[in-house]
């Protein structure tokens, strides 16, 4: 069975996911939707807010410092969340989330041993911060070569995107 039918699907799929979130930079709702996301992402939900933070700055370039700020609030906070829900609720909630994520518990022991609270919370603001402001940063000065480039290459990057993100959750799982 060919695969060419089933990545057509997935690049379409992607194309028209990319070009509501372009469109979602314009709606008033849109900060608070991005601030959101950013918060349960790093709670819970494992998908990452970069990529409505990257259409939303490309939509709105004048804005995508601001939406870097949000961005980075919400995960921040989100990742306290996480921290507390380990914290307090490790017998309930907090098992259930690492049997769905770590299931051999390999990476927790790790990440158990590196992280206190204040050495949690300033790894987590500093990561976040240079993170989702360089991306902000990048979109304020070259938001419209950005959207450019991603129309001319939307296809190559969201593979690449697919192929980093499904990467990314390999390499945490085994190593």
């Amino acid at each position: 069975m060919s695969r060419i039918p089933v990545l057509g699907y997935f690049l379409r799929s992607a194309r028209r996911l990319y070009d509501w979130m372009l469109a979602f930079a314009d709606k008033p709702f849109a900060g608070r939707a991005l601030f959101s996301l950013s918060f349960i992402e790093s709670s819970f939900f494992p998908l990452p807010p970069d990529p409505l933070l990257l259409a939303m700055g490309a939509g709105k370039p004048e804005k995508a410092i601001y939406f870097a700020f949000l961005t980075t609030l919400g995960s921040v906070l989100g990742a306290l969340l996480g921290y507390v829900i380990g914290m307090f609720l490790m017998d309930s909630v907090g098992t259930w989330l690492l049997d769905a994520y770590d299931p051999d518990r390999h990476t927790w022991a790790k990440i158990e041993t590196w992280y206190a609270f204040l050495p949690f919370v300033v790894a987590c603001a500093v990561g976040r911060s240079v993170r989702f402001f360089a991306e902000g940063i990048l979109l304020r000065f070259f938001g419209e070569p950005i959207v450019r480039w991603m129309d001319k290459w939307f296809d190559l990057a969201a593979i690449l995107f697919t192929i980093l993100l499904v990467g990314g959750f390999v390499m945490i799982k085994y190593l």
